[in-house]
C-alpha cells in the first residue's frame, strides 16, 4: 500500500466516469476514499467494489462537500490528493506520483496539477483554459477547503506551493455531450454564484486568499475576481467573452471550442448577472 498519499474522490451519478478515473490511479496502490452525494445509478456499487471507504453526504455545494470529506475520512498518509470523478490521471502525472518522495518536498505544503479540459470531445486549448493549474495535492491536516466560495471549490494551504507543469489531469465530462445537461447544470451553478456575489456585496463573504496578480495560480484568480466584482452587471460578460476570444485566442479554437467559450464565457455569466439583478431588487 502506498504510504505517501491517499485519494479523495467526489461522486454523484458517475457510473460512466468513475471506472475510468479509478483505472488511471489503481497501479499507484493508494488508499482511495469516495464521498457520494446520493447517487441513484451504479456509482455506489462501483465505489464500494474499489475504494477503501465510501460515505454519503447530501450536497450543498462543492466547497462544503470537500470540507466534509477532509474532516470525516480517517486518512493516515502525509499527503492527500482531491479529484473529481470526471477527471483522469494521465501517464505523465502518474509517473510523477509514482516517483513521489515526501522527503523531496519537506518545505512544500501544496502541489498544483495542470489540467486539460475537454468539451464534447474537444480539447479547450485557448481562452485561458490551458494551462490551468489547480491545487490538488496537499499535506494531510494542512490543506483545507475554502468555504468562502459557494460554487468554485479550491483547496488552500498556509505555506509554500509548487506547480507540476508537465503532468496533467484530463477533465472530460461525458454527460456534457448532451448540451441540455450542460445548460441545466450551469443554471444551477448560476444560482450559487449569484447568491455568493450578493453575500459578498453584503460583506457576509470575504476572500480567503490575498489577491495577487503575481502570486500563486489561485491568488492570481482571486485578483481577477476582485476586478470582476467591480465591473458593471450585464456589461462584464461581453467584456470577458471578447477577452477570451481575442486576447486569449479563443477565436482559433474551432467551431465546437468557440461554442464552448460562448456558453461558458458569455451565456452562463449573463445568467448570473440577471439573477444578481433580480436578487438585488428583492432585497431592495
Amino acid at each position: 500500500m502506498n504510504k505517501n498519499f491517499s485519494f479523495i474522490i467526489l461522486t454523484y451519478n458517475e457510473e460512466i466516469h468513475l471506472p475510468r478515473l479509478l483505472n488511471s490511479i489503481k497501479e499507484l496502490h493508494a488508499e482511495t476514499f469516495i464521498l457520494d452525494s446520493g447517487s441513484t445509478d451504479s456509482t455506489l456499487e462501483i465505489a464500494n467494489a474499489y475504494s477503501d471507504e465510501v460515505k454519503v453526504n447530501p450536497f450543498t455545494n462543492h466547497p462544503q462537500q470537500w470540507d466534509f470529506a477532509l474532516k470525516n475520512f480517517d486518512i493516515k498518509t502525509p499527503w492527500v490528493i482531491g479529484l473529481d470523478a470526471d477527471q483522469i490521471v494521465t501517464q505523465q502525472l502518474f509517473d510523477l506520483l509514482k516517483s513521489f518522495n515526501p522527503k523531496d518536498y519537506d518545505d512544500v505544503d501544496g502541489i498544483y496539477f495542470n489540467r486539460k479540459n475537454y468539451f464534447q470531445g474537444k480539447w479547450i486549448r485557448f481562452g485561458g483554459y490551458y494551462p490551468f493549474y489547480q491545487l490538488k495535492m496537499f499535506r494531510n491536516g494542512i490543506g483545507y477547503s475554502d468555504l468562502n466560495e459557494n460554487m468554485d471549490h479550491r483547496f488552500i494551504v498556509p505555506g509554500k506551493t509548487i506547480i507540476w507543469r508537465k503532468g496533467y489531469l484530463i477533465e472530460d465530462n461525458l454527460k456534457e455531450y448532451d448540451t441540455n445537461f450542460w445548460l441545466k447544470k450551469h443554471e444551477r451553478y448560476s444560482d450559487l454564484i449569484a447568491a455568493e456575489e450578493i453575500e459578498r456585496m453584503q460583506k457576509i463573504r470575504n476572500q480567503t486568499l490575498k489577491p495577487s496578480l503575481f502570486g500563486s495560480p489561485d491568488e492570481k484568480r482571486a485578483w481577477f475576481k476582485n476586478l470582476w466584482w467591480k465591473l458593471p452587471l450585464g456589461f462584464r460578460p461581453y467584456l470577458y467573452f471578447l477577452y477570451r476570444m481575442l486576447f486569449k485566442f479563443g477565436i482559433f479554437e474551432g467551431v465546437k471550442g468557440i461554442r464552448f467559450h460562448y456558453l461558458q464565457g458569455l451565456w452562463f455569466r449573463l445568467q448570473v448577472d440577471r439573477k444578481i439583478s433580480n436578487l438585488k431588487r428583492r432585497i431592495g
